[in-house]
């Protein structure tokens, strides 16, 4: 029996099967809104600014040799 995720879009169940070439999403239509919803920057992973490594780790870099 394949394992049933969720459609990270729709939230519609979704069979984990070779065969469907959309998986996680349950179609393409799904699939392109996360896309676009990436490209508009919806979505954004957290980085952390230079200004917050801090004075210690800013001490401790070598010059490349």
């Amino acid at each position: 029996m394949p394992a049933t995720v969720k459609c990270p879009t729709c939230g519609a169940a979704v069979e984990w099967l070779p065969a469907n070439r959309f998986r996680p999403f349950c179609s393409e239509r799904c699939q392109q809104i996360d896309l676009g919803a990436w490209a508009s920057e919806r979505y954004t992973i957290p980085v952390a600014e230079d200004d917050e490594l801090g004075a210690a780790d800013k001490g401790n870099q070598r010059p490349l040799n």
